[in-house]
């Protein structure tokens, strides 16, 4: 890669001439990669903790989505099967809505969640003070360090809340069909389907990236001297 595409060059106040490393968005995201590849069995106990609050949360949306795909076709059969499961129905509802125990019960998954990823990136970034120091010698700048902390967050996010979303679809789907046979399945849209997959993967997306957000400034911020100073 040529020179000019990495160094920058600026005066500070003294007027002396500043050397700064200026990688590609690309090269970042390749550093953030190898990243997770060498810490990979902490990372996968970060995305766990997301997959399982982001398939939580899927499950309750789908779930909502068969039952108001039941409630659509306006049958008194499929009407009363959805009372006696459970789903507090008034005369001339054409639709339920998640019960205050059901948000409750998200809620605190998701901040549990946060509290996970949180902890977890702290501890990341204790194990690497000496990579950080060793970046900041070399030129890194602050919006550096913060830029692969938040794409790690931001891959690890992905992948576990798309993970945690499909799995939580999956078993709706599944606890439909033993709840209401096959008449669930064909009664849901596919268009709901799609939007509660999506909202869930987008929340366990943007929970990664807040988790991560107060970690990734105390990265950033470290003094390279105090840094190379600690004892692994």
């Amino acid at each position: 890669m040529p020179a000019e595409k990495i160094l920058s060059e600026s005066q500070n106040d003294t007027g002396q001439v500043q050397r700064q490393v200026k990688l590609p968005f690309l090269k970042s995201v390749e550093i953030s990669i190898k990243s997770i590849k060498v810490r990979f069995f902490r990372s996968l106990i970060t995305t766990m903790s997301l997959v399982l609050a982001v398939s939580f949360l899927s499950f309750v949306g789908v779930s909502n989505d068969i039952a108001n795909g039941m409630l659509a076709k306006k049958d008194p059969e499929l009407r009363r099967q959805l009372e006696n499961s459970g789903y507090d129905l008034k005369p001339g509802d054409l639709s339920v809505g998640s019960s205050p125990k059901q948000r409750w019960l998200v809620i605190l998954s998701l901040l549990v969640c946060v509290v996970g990823i949180v902890n977890a990136q702290l501890m990341a970034v204790t194990e690497r003070f000496r990579e950080i120091g060793t970046m900041k010698c070399l030129g890194a700048l602050d919006r550096f360090i913060l830029r692969l902390f938040i794409l790690e967050a931001g891959i690890q996010g992905l992948a576990g809340a798309g993970l945690g979303a499909l799995l939580g679809a999956v078993f709706s789907l599944f606890n439909g069909w033993l709840r209401f046979g096959l008449e669930s399945l064909k009664s849901i849209s596919l268009t709901s389907l799609v939007v509660s997959i999506l909202i869930a993967t987008g929340v366990g997306c943007l929970l990664s990236l807040l988790g991560v957000f107060y970690p990734a400034l105390i990265a950033a911020r470290m003094q390279p001297v105090e840094a190379m100073r600690v004892e692994q």
